[in-house]
């Protein structure tokens, strides 16, 4: 289906006629709201995954993993509380 320029003023008459050209001029606007809305969430979510990757990274290189003391390490537990039972 092939549109020239007759077909598209033809619509864009027929869809003045039925809208308005004030509320044409208010969905025109709602709807270019809407994009800009949409690109700055997306260059957001992008400065959000890059930032996260950077601090992964910076985690993942901080030296090294928790020591624990002695009794820990063997196996034994400390007694959690002083009453005997």
């Amino acid at each position: 289906m092939d549109f020239d320029f007759k077909t598209l003023l033809v619509i864009l008459v027929v869809v003045l006629l039925i809208f308005g050209g004030k509320k044409l001029r208010t969905i025109g606007d709602d709807l270019g709201h809407a994009v800009r809305g949409f690109k700055k969430a997306m260059n957001e979510g992008d400065k959000e995954e890059s930032a996260s990757s950077a601090e992964t990274r910076q985690i993942r290189s901080e030296g090294s993993d928790a020591e624990f003391p002695p009794e820990m390490k063997s196996g034994t537990q400390a007694p959690k509380s002083g009453r005997n039972v």
